[in-house]
């Protein structure tokens, strides 16, 4: 019988995971039994996706604000911190705040507006251009910026993240100053010693630091790169990607996620004698058209993953064939040509016309934003998503 179903992703249900579970296997034995329960069949190129958090939480990867303030003050002794471009976040940034607050003197925050730099918005465009100001040019302190703007909360959230902010460094007696730029340099006024926050612009920011008189500067992903007095920690992602676990402590991204999904792989090969792809997923990389929101607040959306999922789509819109190649063709004789077309289609269609408007994207940023949309962030309890035709067309 002719398929009618393409890809299928469903969100597994698994125990909770507490430090020194042995993830692989209850991954491993989750699918098993699901597809077993759910009466579906395991195939070669099906996708195990693992969210990064119960990979964090089997490592036990996890550190405390006083462990964060050790490696804080380690670095920057009592020194005022330049702390720039942080997201506005309680679940990601706010006990990194604590944490920094804690092991210094004086903290001047810098925070990007009209938004952060994962969509967050202090002000709207439409606020910004009421009042007349650019804020690639012009630098705001907090009295200015509230004679501007007055005090306004988050969409969702609810919190006044400039307030919120600001208690959350007094809370440690520590001095808070606040200010408003898009530059880096902005902040060399203030200090010559810079925590730059930001993600997945760090690396520019810290050369233009750099570049223009600092004398010293961190990204995120320097603290709690190594393990302080005993923490969890992360060697190349340091505090990037952590999440908010409790009150005083962050659960940090996973590390060592290689061998993880090598070896699931390897298991349900043993299993099923099925090639079965797997990856570690974190954040989806994707836009919220309503709150403006880009929901990529890790470093990555993956971490790590197998072989197989390397590389990007390789196909052709079929509409465009359709109302193009083949306009003059119906039914049967249509959907030949398509098929062959397909079947014969380049290795390689980058620029060809056939191709345009497909996704140009990494197979992992888009398999770990379905993951993601799967399993969702709240109460659903699925942190195994398993999908199926991903790699199937319109020929098989």
């Amino acid at each position: 019988m002719e398929r009618v179903v393409g890809t299928v992703s469903r969100g597994l249900r698994c125990p909770i995971i507490h430090e020194g579970d042995d993830i692989e296997q209850i991954v491993v034995d989750s699918v098993l039994k699901a597809a077993e329960v759910e009466g579906f069949e395991i195939r070669d190129r099906d996708i195990v996706s693992i969210t990064e958090s119960i990979v964090a939480r089997a490592q036990g990867n996890y550190a405390t604000i006083d462990q964060i303030a050790q490696d804080v003050h380690a670095k920057f002794k009592d020194e005022t911190i330049g702390v720039i471009f942080p997201i506005l976040s309680r679940n990601r940034f706010s006990n990194i705040l604590r944490g920094v607050a804690k092991g210094s003197k004086k903290v001047v925050i810098m925070l990007s507006y009209p938004a952060d730099e994962v969509g967050n918005h202090l002000i709207s465009l439409d606020q910004l251009d009421a009042k007349g100001v650019n804020p690639w040019t012009d630098v705001l302190t907090e009295a200015e910026f509230r004679e501007l703007f007055g005090y306004q909360k988050h969409t969702f959230t609810g919190v006044d993240y400039i307030e919120y902010y600001r208690s959350l460094v007094e809370e440690y007696g520590t001095e808070c100053e606040i200010i408003f730029s898009q530059k880096p340099k902005t902040i060399l006024k203030y200090t010559k010693h810079v925590l730059t926050c930001d993600i997945h612009t760090r690396f520019r920011t810290k050369r233009i630091l750099e570049d223009n008189g600092a004398e010293l500067v961190h990204t995120l992903d320097d603290i709690l790169a190594q393990s302080v007095d005993g923490s969890g920690y992360n060697e190349q992602f340091g505090l990037l990607g952590s999440n908010k676990s409790t009150d005083d402590g962050l659960k940090l991204f996973p590390r060592d996620c290689q061998p993880v999904v090598d070896n699931i792989q390897k298991m349900l090969k043993e299993a099923t004698g099925k090639q079965v792809e797997v990856m570690v997923y974190g954040d989806g990389a994707f836009k919220d058209p309503a709150g403006k929101i880009w929901e990529l607040a890790d470093p990555v959306v993956s971490p790590a993953f197998t072989a197989g999922l390397e590389g990007k789509p390789n196909e052709v819109k079929l509409k465009y064939l359709a109302d193009n190649n083949f306009a003059h063709l119906e039914g049967d004789a249509l959907n030949e040509a398509l098929h062959e077309f397909i079947q014969n289609k380049d290795e390689d269609l980058t620029g060809a016309i056939e191709a345009q408007g497909t996704t140009p994207r990494r197979l992992t940023d888009l398999i770990g934003s379905l993951s993601d949309l799967t399993s969702g962030s709240g109460d659903k309890g699925t942190p195994i998503v398993y999908i199926q035709g991903y790699f199937d067309n319109f020929t098989h």
